[in-house]
């Protein structure tokens, strides 16, 4: 059996491919509801045969911090994604988080298709494929995305003319967006051309629709369609999501934000710089409303940290507020990327910067968010059983960026 060790873990390589799913925003309420009506028999025979529990995703809730955790097997303290934007104070930027220039230990990937296996890693959002690629292409692997399929090219993706094998480019603002992530995965097994994959979707659907709402429902059961094709190549999967998923909004419908770098300014003067690690180019989601923040100080501050944090745990709606380190060390989070202190928010409550800085008509329609502690559990699900050592495991405190660990060591196959 072919082994490879990445970020000091050793994954054992078994001859039947190799599947590992993040199903981003998938909240267990999402599952809980279309199991309950019969809507996905083929993760209902995952669940009976193989293994279903929780586990524990990376904080703050986000895509590209729990993604780059789960494809380098770490956590951001070691990997140095932590958010979807940060501010660069060597730079004096604020900047995306969305390329592989800022990962700061290599994915398994590369490793995986040294090995001896075909690894393909397909994305709904093109802002992780670059994440993802690291070193991949170079050894022979495949890494694209639905939302910019058409712009596939053998020397930069390690494939081409996918269209022609799964079809147009869809809407990323879709649930199609996401199906196509999981066909092309099915498609590249069928085909011979991958046996060790990531498949990581979007989540449009779910900061849109309830998991009750008949097009979550409609779009379980499309992923269930998927996740069965993938079964019936004789794939191992292993399921799992970045983040979960709550409704985060007024009576009325309208967003139920605080706006945090308004609120400090008012109260202590200018130059507080709020970050908000949710913020991406897809504001039709979520408005780069989320429900955890990053506080940078005014520079030469002359107010007491304590008394500035103080203040802000009697906020509306934050439920815990953190000084760098202690948030460092409590999140596993990059110190030289974080702010002074760092804040979350409740259930249904989202930090804004200021009124202006957001526009909310993107989100007329309801808004439903990540990023806080009520996101951090996620599912996890094996086809097949886990061996004994891991049984125990997933018992404790599993992390969702245990997923290959799981998938490569941990099932009885």
């Amino acid at each position: 059996m072919a082994s490879f060790i990445v970020n000091n873990r050793e994954y054992q390589l078994p001859v039947i491919p190799l599947v590992g799913v993040c199903l981003d925003g998938s909240a267990p309420e999402y599952f809980d509801a279309a199991l309950a009506r019969g809507l996905m028999p083929n993760l209902q025979v995952i669940a009976a045969r193989g293994y279903r529990g929780l586990a524990r995703g990376q904080m703050p809730s986000f895509t590209n911090v729990n993604n780059a955790s789960i494809v380098t097997g770490v956590p951001p303290n070691i990997h140095g994604i932590c958010g979807n934007y940060f501010y660069d104070s060597s730079s004096g930027k604020e900047v995306m988080m969305n390329s592989a220039s800022f990962l700061r230990a290599p994915t398994i990937f590369p490793a995986a298709q040294k090995a001896g296996r075909k690894v393909a890693v397909v994305t709904a959002k093109d802002k992780l494929r670059d994440i993802f690629a690291s070193g991949l292409v170079d050894s022979g692997g495949i890494a694209l995305s639905s939302e910019r399929v058409s712009q596939a090219r053998l020397s930069t993706h390690g494939i081409e003319k996918v269209e022609s094998l799964v079809g147009p480019n869809p809407d990323i603002y879709s649930g199609e967006a996401s199906l196509y992530v999981l066909r092309t995965g099915v498609k590249l097994m069928a085909a011979g051309r991958a046996d060790f994959l990531y498949l990581s979707t979007t989540d449009y659907m779910q900061h849109k629709f309830a998991p009750e709402a008949p097009e979550a429902l409609q779009f379980y059961a499309a992923i269930d369609e998927q996740l069965g094709a993938l079964l019936q190549l004789g794939a191992s999967l292993g399921i799992t999501a970045d983040h979960g998923m709550n409704a985060k909004q007024n009576a009325d419908g309208s967003p139920n934000v605080t706006y945090l770098e308004s609120i400090l300014v008012n109260e202590f003067g200018p130059g507080f710089r709020v970050i908000l690690p949710i913020t991406d180019p897809h504001l039709v989601h979520h408005g780069a409303l989320g429900s955890f923040a990053q506080v940078h100080l005014p520079v030469g501050c002359k107010i007491a940290l304590m008394e500035i944090i103080e203040f802000t745990r009697q906020l509306f709606g934050v439920t815990e507020v953190l000084d760098q380190t202690a948030a460092a060390r409590l999140m596993e989070l990059p110190p030289d990327r974080m702010g002074d202190f760092v804040v979350c928010s409740g259930r249904d409550v989202t930090l804004g910067r200021t009124p202006d800085w957001h526009d909310l008509s993107l989100i007329k329609e309801g808004l439903r968010s990540h990023g806080g502690r009520y996101e951090e559990m996620v599912p996890f699900f094996f086809s097949h059983p886990l061996k004994p050592a891991y049984a125990s495991k997933a018992r404790r405190d599993p992390r969702n960026f245990d997923l290959f660990d799981f998938l490569c060591n941990g099932t009885q196959l």
